[in-house]
């Protein structure tokens, strides 16, 4: 090992480099798939990943790359079975490799490391087809440091400046990495509102087949109706609970309307308006309803980050046709007794615009069914407890097959 260690072109070396970098890189999200909760470990992978990719040899940086995206994004090709598109799902997991390979990639432009810090930091605010799940600063959600951009300045700084100094002081940048630590910050307080968070747990292939609808919707009855019994004032099911047109069923919103007088009802399901198909959340409450319209939809899942002329091309010869979902200009508030609750769908959770005027409370409904079992609900678990520390919001989220509860 030693000897392909030393040997400056060994192949071996740099995919055993990059791999280890990945590991580094990537350990914080699979501790936290396994429930092992260890900030020292999450604080120490997370300072060696950043260093290595500020160090390593150029053609490992591109190793490094490929494996990070493998072990970030790997679970992205498992949707494509629910099209009948099966022999996509080891192409799309490849190509995130490949996609990551290039974006680290641009780190092996140089071989300096304070160089190499600034591209690192820039790289943060690059999200490739408008996937913003690859924030560096996750790595630190639950370890030592902040989370904030601030925060992984001096990280980076203290990791590379050590390289520009030639004497006995050049460990005296490790001393940028005591501000960087994280200080707790206050987050509002709960909210007097007993709200019923709601698992469910219907698999992606049987949750659409019409043959199963009403047993879906009388599941949803039933937990609503448990809710009432248990008097929480608010119950919240996940992201499509209701698979179907809301809007086009007036029998079920007068129902729903009925059994609002008793318990605020929120609830994801779709829309179909003026030939266009919306992913929403309604809120009955008192006898009405609102209904929210998810305003950042997910690339390549509810819409095609391609151009006109593309796009359709991609969702004939992959979707069978299907268009992409319309999409709100703007973010719906829900009011519950006096108090305003962000409302956010799925992927919504895991943005910045959805953050805009640090609302207090967040309601999020999610449908993980896409890609269980995998790290998906892990790492979107993860990214919304970074937007949370980050806005000082308190997300209520409920979901199908994943974790449900308040993240802060």
């Amino acid at each position: 090992m030693n000897r392909y260690l030393n040997d400056n072109n060994s192949l071996k070396r740099d995919i055993f480099l990059g791999v280890i970098t990945a590991v580094s890189f990537s350990l914080f999200i699979y501790l936290a798939y396994f429930s092992l909760t260890c900030k020292i470990c999450d604080t120490i992978s997370a300072l060696l990943g950043l260093w290595l990719l500020l160090y390593l040899p150029k053609r490992a940086v591109l190793f490094s790359g490929f494996f990070i995206g493998l072990l970030w994004f790997y679970w992205i090709g498992f949707s494509f079975k629910y099209y009948n598109l099966h022999w996509m799902e080891p192409i799309v997991i490849i190509g995130f490799g490949l996609v990551y390979m290039l974006f680290f990639g641009v780190l092996a432009l140089t071989s300096k490391p304070y160089l190499r810090a600034v591209l690192l930091f820039l790289l943060n605010f690059i999200h490739p087809f408008y996937f913003n799940w690859m924030k560096i600063p996750l790595l630190f959600v639950n370890s030592y440091f902040g989370i904030h951009n601030y925060d992984l300045v001096l990280v980076l700084a203290a990791l590379s400046w050590p390289s520009l100094i030639k004497n006995r002081y050049s460990p005296l940048p490790l001393f940028l990495l005591l501000p960087a630590l994280s200080y707790p910050h206050p987050l509002p307080k709960l909210p007097n509102i007993k709200i019923d968070l709601v698992t469910t747990h219907l698999l992606q292939n049987q949750k659409w087949k019409p043959s199963n609808l009403q047993a879906i919707v009388n599941q949803n009855f039933n937990d609503i109706k448990h809710a009432i019994d248990k008097k929480y004032n608010v119950i919240v099911l996940p992201e499509s609970a209701f698979p179907l047109y809301m809007n086009m069923q007036p029998k079920l919103i007068k129902y729903l309307q009925f059994l609002s007088h008793k318990i605020t009802i929120i609830t994801g399901t779709l829309l179909y308006k003026n030939q266009k198909e919306y992913n929403v959340s309604y809120m009955f409450k008192r006898g009405k309803y609102k209904i929210a319209k998810k305003m950042v939809l997910v690339p390549f899942g509810e819409y095609v980050p391609l151009p006109k002329f593309a796009r359709k091309w991609v969702n004939k010869i992959f979707f069978g046709g299907a268009s992409s979902f319309a999409h709100a200009k703007h973010v719906t508030d829900f009011t519950i007794n006096g108090i305003k609750f962000r409302n956010a769908i799925c992927y919504e959770a895991t943005t910045s615009p959805l953050f805009k005027g640090d609302p207090k409370y967040m309601i999020a409904m999610s449908n993980n069914a896409w890609f269980t079992p995998s790290i998906e609900p892990t790492l979107q678990l993860l990214l919304m407890k970074y937007y949370s520390k980050k806005y000082g919001t308190i997300i209520f989220h409920a979901s199908n097959i994943a974790t449900t509860g308040i993240v802060r």
